[in-house]
C-alpha cells in the first residue's frame, strides 16, 4: 500500500522559534568536562581566524589564569576595559555591559558562562549579561564547564564529591545557537596539570587529590558528550522541522511507543522505556484515534492509563487523529526524526492476514527506514484481549432499531404503491433510502440492520415467486447479493459520516463555548468575578462540581463553587493547599491524599500561581477521559490568564496610586519649601533687626519691622489653614456649622482683609438690596471667597478693578467675583480647581506675588461642594480680558428664609 500524499508542512513551533531569533545576537558555547581542557584556547583560536577575515572581534572579558599560549592570542584583539565597583571595602573589577553595548561589536568574546557577579552589578549572573548582548543583536561566544549545568548539579555531586555553586540554568544552555565540544583525555589533562598549564602548583596538586581524579574526570567526559549529543540532537530536529524535512536521519535514536485501546498497551510503554534506557534515546508515547469514530469507555480507560503511565516514565505524550491509522503514525514519525517504533502484537485472524490488515504489517510495508519492534500483547492473566462485540452496540438503542425497522416497513408500502409503474429490478433504489435514512438517524448498526429488512423484504414482496424467500432466477439471486453488499457499504459509510458530523460539531460547540468562556472572563475585572465565572462555566463544560480556592493573606480561601459551597473539608483543603504549594495536580487519582473525591489543579501562568480549581470526581463515576482533561487543563489556563490580568491590573493601580502619591508628595514638599522660605526669611531678617538694632532704630521703622512680621505671619497662617483644609477636605472629615450667614458682610471682611495685606488693585462690593441670607459655615465660606479674592489680587496688575456681586433666584444664590485682568489661559481653564495647579507664567505678574502652593482654589471647590453648592470660572468675560469666579449656594427652603 503506498503511502500518504498529503505535503509535508513545516512544524508551526519550529518555525515561531526560528522568528524569535531574528534580530538575536548568536550565541556559541565552547563546552569542556573540566577545566583546563582548553576552551578558552579554543575560543580565542576560532575568534583570531574571524579576525582575520576582517569582523569586528572584540574581548569583553577573559580569564586567562596565567596560562602563557593563551595570554598570546588576545595580542591583536581589542580588549573591553573592566568596569571597578567597590565590594566591602575592595574594588573588583567585572565585565562592563554597558561598555559592550555601547561599543556594539560584530562579535564578542565573554569568558565563563556560570560565572556570578559582585554584588552591585546589573545581573546577578553572567549568563543573564549575554542574554542582554544578545537582545541587541551582538554575537557572543563564550565557554562552560559541563559541571556547572543546573540539572547535572546532583550527579557531579555524586561523582566528584564537591558541590558546584554556580550554575547555569538549562534553558540558557539550550538557547545556543552553536555547542562546540573541547575534549582532552583524562591523562593529557592531568600532565597538563602536573605541569602547572592548568592551575599554579600548589593549588594543582590539592585539586588531584580532590576533583581532578582520573575516575571522576571520565565520568565528568561522558557527560560532556552525551549533553553536547543531546543539544545537537534537538537543534537537528528543530531545524528538519522548520524546513519541513522527512525523516528519519539516524543521527541519534528515537523511540516511538504506539498506545492502542487494550490491555497490552502498558508493556508497549514499558518496553519502549527499556529501550531508551539502554540506547540513551528520548522516546515518545502516541495514540490515535481514528476519525469518525469514538472509543467506548473501557478503551478508553485503557488508553489514559497508558498515557500516564508513559508520562510518569519520563515520555512526551502525544495524541492524533487520523482515518488512516499507519499513515498517520509514520507521518508522524518522520516529522519526529523517529527510528524505532514499538508496538503490540495483535492477535491477527487468517483473513486479516491475506488482506494486510495488521497494523504492525501495514506499518513495515510502508515504511523501510523505521524498526518495528513486536511486544506480546497478553494479558496479565495470560489471556489474550478479545474485543467486547456488545461495546459496538453501546451507542445504540432499541429505538434506534424501531426506527429502522419502521423505515423498511415504509419502504416496502412505497414499493407496492409504484411497484406498477416501475420494473422490480428498480425498487432496490427505494430500500436503498430506507438504508440511509437509518444511517443519517441512528448510526451505523440500525443501518446494517436496516439492510438486512430490507435485504428479506425485498425477496419477499418484490421477487418471485412472492410472498416466499425463494428466488426463482440466478440474476436475481446475483442482484440481491449485490443491493446487500451496497446497502452494507452505503450504510457503513453513511454512518461514519454521521459520527464525523456528530463529532465535529461537538468541538464546533467546545471551540464556541471556550471563545464564550474567554470573552467572559475579559469583561471581568476582580478576582472574585472571575472565580465565579470560572466555577460555573467548567461545571457547565464538565458536568461536576467545581470551586475556585484564591490566595488570601497565607491561606486559600474558597471564592466560588458550582453549586454553591460554603467550606471544604479538611482533606480537600490539605489536598488544595498541596496543589497550591507544590504546583502539582492532587486529590483524586494523583499521588497525593487519593482518598479526596475533589481533583485540585493549580491555576498558574509561568513560574505564578494564581488560585486551585477543583473538580468533584467519584470511584463509583467514570474519571475525566483525555478529551475532558484537555478542556479542564484549557479552562485552568485561561482563568489564570484571567487571574495573572486582574492581578496586573491592580498592581497598576497600586503603582499609579503610588506614584501620584509620590508625586503629589514631591509637589507638596517644594511649593511649602519655596513658599515658607520667602516669608521666613523676611520674619527672620525683621525680628533680627529688631533685636540687634531695636535701641538705634525710630518708632516709625520699628512699626514697619513689626507690620511685616504680622504680615508675612497671617501669610504663612493661611498657608497653613489650607493644608489643614485640603487635608480635611480629602480624608472626608471636614465639619460644618452651618447658620443663617450674610453674604454681604463676608464679602466685606474680605475686601477690608485684601486691602490690609497690601492690595492695589480697586476692590468694589456692588451689592443688591434683595440678597437674601443662605445657610451656611460662616469661616468657611470667608475662607473660600478670600482664596479666590487672593487669587484676583496675585494674577491681576495694580490697576486692576475687582468687583463683588450677587444675584439670587428661587434656587440660589450667586457670588460673582469679577477683574478686568489678563484673563486665564484656555488650557488652563479646565484645570484651575484641582491640587498644586497654577495659573501659566505668561498670564502672572511679574511679582512673586503669584507664586503659592496651588491649593487655594481646591480648597473652595471642597467647601462648596461640601455645602451642596459649586464653584465655576470664566475666562474671558468681556473684550478678551477678565475672569469671573462663581460661588452658587443652594436654597433648600427659600420661603423659610430670613429677611435681611
Amino acid at each position: 500500500m503506498s503511502t500518504s500524499t498529503v505535503t509535508t508542512r513545516a512544524s508551526p513551533d519550529a518555525l515561531l522559534a526560528l522568528a524569535s531569533k531574528e534580530g538575536r545576537g548568536r550565541l556559541k558555547i565552547f563546552v569542556g568536562a573540566a577545566p583546563g581542557v582548553g576552551k578558552t584556547y579554543a575560543m580565542l583560536s576560532a575568534a583570531r581566524s574571524e579576525l582575520s577575515g576582517g569582523r569586528d572581534v572584540v574581548a569583553g572579558l577573559i580569564e586567562t589564569h596565567g596560562r602563557l599560549e593563551t595570554e598570546q592570542l588576545l595580542q591583536g584583539l581589542e580588549l573591553l576595559p573592566r568596569r571597578p565597583i567597590v565590594y566591602r571595602n575592595r574594588v573588583m573589577r567585572e565585565f562592563d555591559l554597558d561598555g559592550a553595548l555601547a561599543r556594539r561589536p560584530s562579535l564578542l568574546l565573554v569568558d565563563e558562562y556560570a560565572h556570578t557577579n559582585v554584588p552591585g552589578s546589573r545581573h546577578p549572573k553572567r549568563w543573564q549579561d549575554i542574554d542582554e548582548l544578545l537582545a541587541a543583536g551582538i554575537d557572543v561566544w563564550t565557554t562552560l564547564n559541563i559541571q556547572h549545568l543546573e540539572s547535572l548539579n546532583d550527579v557531579v555531586l555524586r561523582i566528584s564529591k564537591i558541590r558546584v555553586r554556580e550554575t547555569v540554568p538549562d534553558k540558557a544552555f539550550d538557547r545556543a545557537d552553536e555547542i562546540v565540544l573541547v575534549d582532552l583525555p583524562p591523562d593529557e589533562l592531568l600532565k597538563r596539570l602536573a605541569q602547572g598549564k592548568v592551575y599554579v602548583q600548589d593549588t594543582a596538586a590539592r585539586a588531584v587529590e580532590s576533583f581532578f581524579k582520573p575516575q571522576n574526570l571520565t565520568a565528568l567526559r561522558e557527560l560532556a558528550m552525551r549533553r553536547a549529543a543531546e543539544r545537537v540532537d534537538a537543534a537537528l530536529v528543530e531545524r528538519m522541522q522548520a524546513h519541513a524535512i522527512e525523516g528519519p536521519w539516524a543521527a541519534g535514536e528515537r523511540i516511538l511507543a504506539c498506545v492502542g485501546p487494550d490491555s497490552g498497551s502498558p508493556g508497549v510503554v514499558r518496553t519502549a522505556k527499556r529501550l531508551a534506557d539502554l540506547m540513551d534515546a528520548p522516546w515518545i508515547a502516541v495514540t490515535v484515534e481514528r476519525s469518525g469514530i469514538n472509543p467506548d469507555t473501557a478503551a478508553r480507560k485503557q488508553i489514559d492509563e497508558a498515557l500516564k503511565l508513559a508520562e510518569s516514565l519520563g515520555a512526551e505524550i502525544h495524541t492524533l487523529t487520523g482515518a488512516d491509522i499507519p499513515d498517520e503514525l509514520l507521518r508522524f514519525a518522520r516529522f519526529e526524526n523517529v527510528t524505532q517504533m514499538v508496538i503490540g502484537r495483535p492477535r491477527d485472524t487468517t483473513w486479516r492476514r491475506l488482506l494486510s490488515r495488521s497494523l504492525p504489517l501495514q506499518l513495515m510495508q510502508r515504511s523501510s527506514d523505521i524498526a518495528v519492534h513486536l511486544v506480546p500483547t497478553h494479558t496479565e492473566t495470560g489471556e489474550r484481549p478479545k474485543r467486547s462485540l456488545a461495546a459496538r452496540f453501546e451507542a445504540s438503542t432499541p429505538a434506534h432499531f424501531l426506527y429502522a425497522a419502521v423505515a423498511v416497513a415504509g419502504a416496502v408500502l412505497v414499493g407496492k404503491g409504484v411497484g406498477q409503474m416501475i420494473p422490480a429490478a428498480n425498487l432496490s433504489v427505494v430500500f436503498l433510502m430506507a438504508v440511509l435514512f437509518s444511517a443519517v438517524k441512528s448510526g451505523v448498526w440500525p443501518a446494517i440492520f436496516a439492510s438486512v429488512l430490507s435485504f428479506l423484504a425485498y425477496n419477499f414482496f418484490f421477487i418471485a415467486p412472492l410472498y416466499t424467500f425463494t428466488i426463482a432466477e440466478p440474476y436475481e439471486l446475483l442482484a440481491l447479493l449485490v443491493y446487500l453488499v451496497v446497502a452494507f457499504v452505503a450504510a457503513t459509510l453513511a454512518g461514519r459520516l454521521r459520527e464525523q458530523a456528530r463529532i465535529s460539531a461537538g468541538r464546533v460547540r467546545a471551540m464556541r463555548r471556550l471563545y464564550e468562556f474567554t470573552r467572559r472572563l475579559s469583561g471581568l475585572a476582580t478576582s472574585d468575578d472571575i472565580a465565579e465565572g470560572a466555577a460555573s462555566e467548567i461545571h457547565a463544560s464538565l458536568g461536576r462540581p467545581v470551586m475556585v480556592l484564591l490566595p488570601r493573606g497565607d491561606d486559600l480561601a474558597l471564592a466560588a463553587a458550582w453549586p454553591p459551597e460554603d467550606a471544604l473539608d479538611e482533606a480537600a483543603t490539605t489536598a488544595a493547599r498541596w496543589a497550591f504549594t507544590h504546583n502539582e495536580p492532587a486529590g483524586f487519582e494523583t499521588g497525593t491524599l487519593p482518598i479526596v473525591p475533589w481533583r485540585f489543579v493549580p491555576a498558574r501562568t509561568g513560574t505564578t500561581t494564581y488560585g486551585v480549581i477543583g473538580v468533584m470526581q467519584h470511584r463509583d463515576n467514570p474519571a475525566l477521559d483525555a478529551e475532558a482533561q484537555a478542556l479542564l487543563d484549557t479552562l485552568t489556563e485561561q482563568t489564570a490568564a484571567a487571574l495573572e490580568r486582574a492581578a496586573l491590573t491592580r498592581d497598576m493601580v497600586s503603582a499609579r496610586t503610588a506614584t501620584e502619591t509620590e508625586r503629589v508628595r514631591n509637589t507638596l514638599l517644594a511649593s511649602i519649601s519655596h513658599d515658607f522660605r520667602t516669608p521666613l526669611s523676611s520674619i527672620l531678617g525683621s525680628a533680627t533687626s529688631l533685636s540687634t538694632y531695636g535701641d538705634k532704630l525710630d518708632e516709625a521703622a520699628t512699626r514697619d519691622l513689626l507690620a511685616n512680621i504680622r504680615e508675612e505671619a497671617e501669610g504663612l497662617d493661611e498657608m497653613v489653614r489650607n493644608l489643614l483644609s485640603i487635608t480635611r477636605i480629602e480624608s472626608g472629615a471636614l465639619e460644618l456649622r452651618r447658620d443663617w450667614v450674610d453674604l454681604r458682610e463676608i464679602a466685606a471682611r474680605v475686601i477690608e482683609a485684601a486691602r490690609r495685606r497690601g492690595a492695589a488693585q480697586r476692590l468694589e462690593l456692588a451689592w443688591p438690596a434683595d440678597i437674601p441670607l443662605v445657610q451656611a459655615d460662616a469661616a468657611l465660606v470667608e475662607q473660600a471667597l478670600g482664596n479666590i479674592v487672593a487669587n484676583a489680587v496675585a494674577y491681576t496688575p495694580a490697576a486692576a478693578h475687582i468687583i463683588i456681586d450677587a444675584e439670587a433666584s428661587d434656587l440660589a444664590v450667586r457670588l460673582r467675583i469679577t477683574d478686568d485682568g489678563p484673563g486665564i489661559a484656555a488650557t488652563d481653564l479646565p484645570h484651575i480647581f484641582e491640587r498644586f495647579v497654577r495659573s501659566a507664567g505668561d498670564t502672572a505678574p511679574s511679582s512673586d506675588r503669584g507664586q503659592g502652593v496651588g491649593l487655594g482654589l481646591a480648597i473652595t471647590k471642597g467647601i462648596m461642594e461640601a455645602h451642596g453648592g459649586a464653584v465655576s470660572a470664566v475666562s474671558p468675560v468681556a473684550d478678551q480680558h477678565g475672569t469671573r469666579f462663581v460661588l452658587t449656594f443652594m436654597r433648600d427652603n427659600p420661603q423659610e428664609t430670613p429677611e435681611s
